[in-house]
């Protein structure tokens, strides 16, 4: 078990180790859309590329998850497969959040031998839901034709 101190530690040389590797500019919250971004997570069990809609307005919230899930046909033949969709997602906080993700399982950050295969989950499945949000962000963004 680590202590709060080497956990953090081994969380940064995670993410520095990961920016070497993969060194490049990620869209993450530079999407144009207030409250929708993409992130990377890890633990000890598992690693995530997420989309999170996190719009304070229930209404549109919901209207940007379901513009992604019309598309999700597309997204699953075309970019990315195995997604989770979630409209109603609760964080740990008790905020309610629109979640589209997928992950690797048995995976961990606190084990060195497993970062590579992050890594390269990381760039392959990020880089699949931005070649998918770059062809298609005008017609997520435009929600108003709802």
């Amino acid at each position: 078990m680590y202590s709060k101190e080497e956990t953090q530690r081994l969380k940064r040389e995670f993410w520095i180790a990961f920016a070497e590797r993969y060194p490049r500019k990620w869209i993450l919250y530079d999407t144009k859309i207030k409250d929708f971004s993409f992130k990377f997570y890890v633990d000890n069990k598992k690693a995530q590329v997420l989309i999170d809609i996190e719009h304070r307005s229930d209404e549109k919230r919901i209207a940007y998850f379901e513009k992604l899930e019309a598309l999700k046909n597309i997204l699953e033949e075309e970019f990315i497969k195995d997604l989770i969709f979630e409209k109603e997602y609760t964080l740990e906080s008790g905020k309610t959040i629109s979640r589209i993700w997928v992950e690797k399982l048995g995976v961990g950050v606190s084990n060195r031998n497993y970062w590579d295969e992050i890594f390269d989950f990381y760039n392959e499945k990020m880089h699949a839901l931005e070649l998918f949000y770059l062809e298609y962000d005008d017609f997520i963004k435009d929600i108003e034709k709802l």
